[in-house]
């Protein structure tokens, strides 16, 4: 498959959000971003933490508060966020656990009527939490494995629930891969092309859980040459937990992947459904066709890694989006 890289100019950035702000609602929507712990590791929050807050404040709809969770193990004393000041949470957090207390708080929040935003990390996080894991769908490693539920994945264009034994969550290289739509009148999914070439990501696999309550909206098919399952794999959900209503994105590992106009256009439309139940953003110019991938240079330059790839050797992700190096 041909595969051609463009980008979006920062001019069209800035009249996107020039237009938005003119456009956008009176009082913003209140958002909480969650993110910690496994810094350096896995998920490295202290670079993408700032790229999902961009990502929402430059739309014009969005304020947004970060709240560092302590380690799994640390002291909570001080860590109490007021769930309810918010409409939406997004989490860009992998935690093995919270306080019971904590966990409580948060359940009520969801099941009362709050959004919740869950970001590829956070299928990592809360393995032992059974109210996550329904409000998440599906989720994968930190010892999950057949008793967190059954994988879920797509085959002949239908959803299918395997309870096949085995562990929960893989990947490949991260490598650009095609975004197949499953509900294109979803409010999220409308107006978007039906096939579109996400940036380089970790393509998640085997992921198990519930799935209760869970609506598909894309897939992406994971490459048995790249270590993947030979299935149409959820990358994109929604769920309803109560009255609360969730968007799973599966994808967004780093600044690369956080740079594609694809992942940026689904995690801001899915923000918003989140905290309101509408959208009202429209899909950008520029936005990535079934063979082109389309990304942000401001968005992948807030890496230093990535920076750094620009006249020194560069990680596989750079490699995909930019021109090989003189």
């Amino acid at each position: 498959m041909k595969r051609l890289t463009i980008t979006v100019p920062k001019a069209l950035v800035i009249i996107l959000f020039c237009v938005a702000v003119a456009h956008g609602a009176t009082h913003p929507i209140r958002v909480l971003l969650l993110d910690g712990e496994s810094a350096g590791t896995y998920h490295n929050w202290q670079v993408t933490t700032p790229i999902l807050k961009k990502e929402l404040e430059e739309t014009g709809l969005f304020e947004v508060t970060v709240a560092t969770a302590p380690h799994a193990d640390g002291d909570f004393s001080n860590f109490k966020p007021e769930f309810s000041r918010y409409q939406v949470v997004v989490s860009n957090l992998d935690s093995a656990d919270w306080p019971p207390e904590l966990r409580s708080e948060f359940e009520q929040y969801i099941h009362n009527g709050g959004g919740f935003v869950a970001v590829h990390a956070a299928d990592n996080a809360f393995p032992n939490w059974p109210a996550y894991n329904q409000m998440i769908g599906i989720g994968g490693w930190r010892g999950r494995t057949e008793t967190a539920g059954p994988r879920w994945y797509f085959k002949d264009g239908k959803l299918v629930s395997d309870p096949t034994p085995g562990r929960a969550g893989a990947h490949g290289a991260r490598l650009p891969f095609q975004i197949v739509v499953r509900d294109p009148e979803h409010p999220i999914m409308k107006g978007l092309p039906p096939v579109w070439m996400h940036a380089p990501d970790e393509l998640y696999g085997t992921l198990r859980g519930p799935g209760e309550n869970m609506t598909v909206l894309a897939t992406a098919h994971s490459d048995p040459q790249n270590k993947g399952t030979g299935n149409d794999e959820p990358m994109l959900m929604v769920l309803k937990y109560g009255t609360g209503r969730i968007f799973h994105t599966a994808m967004g590992h780093d600044a690369a992947a956080l740079s594609g106009v694809g992942f940026i256009t689904t995690f801001q439309r899915g923000t918003e459904w989140a905290a309101t139940g509408k959208v009202t953003q429209k899909a950008p110019a520029g936005f990535p066709t079934a063979e082109t991938v389309s990304y942000r240079v401001d968005i992948a330059e807030m890496d230093p890694d990535f920076r750094r790839g620009q006249t020194g050797t560069r990680t596989p992700a750079a490699n995909a989006l930019q021109p090989p190096l003189k």
